[in-house]
C-alpha cells in the first residue's frame, strides 16, 4: 500500500470516529497537557488513538510525532515519521464550530523539508486535501493550485492568535487597507488547504508560537498546489521536527502578492 494511502485511510476512519463528536459535552474534557503543549480533549485523545490503532493493525513501520501523544516508536527499524496532528482546531471542534481538521504526514528524515505525503481531512464534512511530492495537490480527487489570476478580492489569511502587540503595530497597514480582506478561521492546517485551493492569495503567521505537527502536511500541500512557502526572513521555510520546534511562515500565491504584503509590514 502507498504511503499516501494509508494517511488517507488513517484520516478517514478519524472523520468516522469524530464526526458526531463535535460541539457534544463528550468533545471536551481535561486530559493534561499533550506533548504539544496544550490541553488535550477528549475528541483529541479519540482522534489520536484512531490513527495509532491504525498504523499497529496494518503493522506499519515508523515513529509517529503527535500532538497529544508525544513520540510513539512503532519499529526498530522505522520508514520514517508519521507527523499527526489528529485534531488541528481543537476549540472549534469542542464547540461545535464547523472548522476543524486532521493533519497527517509522512517524512523520511527529521526535516520538514523530507516530507512526501500529506493528507488534511475537513472533519465537519468529510473533504480531503492531499498531496505527493512531484505529483501535485488534490481536493478530494481533483487537482489543485493556488490562486493564479487577479483578485477581485484580496483575501489574506492571517493569524493573530496571541500576537504581541508589537507584531500587531507591524500588521497595521495590512489591516487598514480597505484592498485588504483579512481571514482567520481558527485551524492552520485547514486553513493552508484552503490557501492551496485558491481561496486565499496569501497566508501569513509570524508569531513563532505554530508547531511541526500544525502544518506538516499543509507544507506539502501548498508547495505541490504551485505556492511559495517562506520563513519570517523570505528564505524557504525549512526545521527539524522537534517539539520545541516553533515556526513563523508564509504562504503566497506568487511573488508579486508577497512583495506587496510584505513591504506593509515592512513598513510599520
Amino acid at each position: 500500500m502507498e504511503i499516501i494511502e494509508i494517511l488517507r485511510e488513517a484520516s478517514d476512519r478519524i472523520y468516522e470516529n469524530v464526526k458526531h463528536l463535535a460541539g457534544t459535552d463528550h468533545a471536551a474534557g481535561d486530559f493534561g497537557i499533550g506533548a504539544g503543549g496544550d490541553v488535550s480533549r477528549n475528541i483529541d485523545i479519540v482522534a489520536e488513538k484512531t490513527v495509532l490503532d491504525y498504523l499497529k493493525e496494518i503493522n506499519f513501520e515508523c515513529i509517529v510525532l503527535g500532538e497529544e501523544c508525544g513520540r510513539v516508536d512503532l519499529s526498530e527499524n522505522p520508514k520514517g515519521y508519521v507527523i499527526m496532528d489528529a485534531i488541528d482546531g481543537s476549540a472549534n471542534a469542542v464547540r461545535g464550530v464547523p472548522f476543524f481538521c486532521s493533519s497527517l504526514a509522512f517524512a523520511t528524515e527529521d526535516k520538514l523539508s523530507s516530507i512526501t505525503d500529506g493528507v488534511i481531512t475537513n472533519l465537519d464534512n468529510g473533504d480531503t486535501y492531499w498531496a505527493s511530492k512531484n505529483k501535485g495537490s488534490f481536493f478530494n480527487d481533483v487537482k489543485i493550485q493556488v490562486h493564479n489570476k487577479d483578485p477581485i478580492y484580496k483575501i489574506i489569511g492571517i493569524n493573530t492568535s496571541g500576537a504581541s502587540k508589537e507584531l500587531m503595530r507591524r500588521m497595521d497597514a495590512i489591516f487598514e487597507n480597505h484592498n485588504h480582506h483579512t481571514r482567520h478561521f481558527g485551524a492552520n492546517a485547514l486553513e493552508m488547504a484552503f490557501f492551496a485551493r485558491g481561496y486565499m492569495d496569501i497566508f501569513i503567521d509570524l508569531r513563532d508560537k505554530i508547531r511541526i505537527q500544525d502544518i506538516a502536511a499543509g507544507y506539502l500541500i501548498v508547495k505541490e498546489a504551485g505556492g511559495l512557502l517562506l520563513d519570517a526572513n523570505l528564505k524557504p521555510l525549512d526545521a527539524d521536527l522537534s517539539y520545541e520546534t516553533r515556526v513563523s511562515f508564509i504562504a503566497a500565491s506568487n511573488q508579486e502578492i508577497l512583495n506587496e504584503i510584505m513591504s506593509h509590514i515592512n513598513e510599520c
